[in-house]
């Protein structure tokens, strides 16, 4: 019995991912910007939607993973490069809860960063970009792929997405600093 409920709640999660996610994102497509994200609150959504200027977005599967608090610090350091490069903001996005991610971002820069720890509870953002993948067997549940993706205004214009979540080759912040 223990099997068969294991076996259906793999079929689930893979469903339930499938079912989420969109045709993965490329130049050209454009940011979810009716998908509510929080940042701050819990108990307080907002969208991009009027988003102008030069943004990087970065996913990562999970705050407090090893090679997520490998890969943000980078950009955290990064930061005037990327503003001297003329990106307005950078939010790093990963599939958890609003208090994860302040206590994640409060934990890599104790001293404050300008950059955004955007919380997608319900993975809803990161699976109108189509990346959502299924992290079950070491996460618990569908996580965002590993990507960066820079946009102009509401219009992706550079797109990186790691064929293995667990490694930084395209989505490191020293990668994308000569794309922009």
């Amino acid at each position: 019995m223990a099997s068969l409920l294991a076996g259906a709640t793999k079929t689930a999660h893979h469903l339930a991912t499938s079912l989420l996610s969109a045709a993965e994102a490329k130049v050209g497509s454009t940011i979810p910007v009716k998908v509510p994200v929080k940042e701050d609150d819990a108990q307080k959504t907002f969208t991009f939607e009027g988003i102008k200027g030069k943004n990087v977005f970065v996913g990562v599967p999970g705050a407090f993973t090893g090679t997520c608090s490998a890969q943000v610090p980078r950009y955290i350091n990064a930061y005037e490069q990327f503003k001297a490069k003329g990106i307005d903001n950078i939010y790093v996005i990963a599939v958890n809860d609003v208090f994860v991610m302040k206590a994640w971002k409060q934990q890599l820069a104790p001293e404050g960063t300008p950059i955004h720890f955007i919380a997608d509870d319900q993975g809803a953002f990161v699976g109108a970009l189509g990346m959502l993948f299924d992290a079950s067997p070491l996460l618990g549940a569908p996580r965002s792929k590993r990507f960066v993706a820079v946009a102009e205004d509401d219009t992706i214009t550079y797109i990186a997405v790691e064929q293995n979540p667990a490694e930084l080759t395209v989505t490191a912040a020293e990668k994308v600093l000569p794309w922009l």
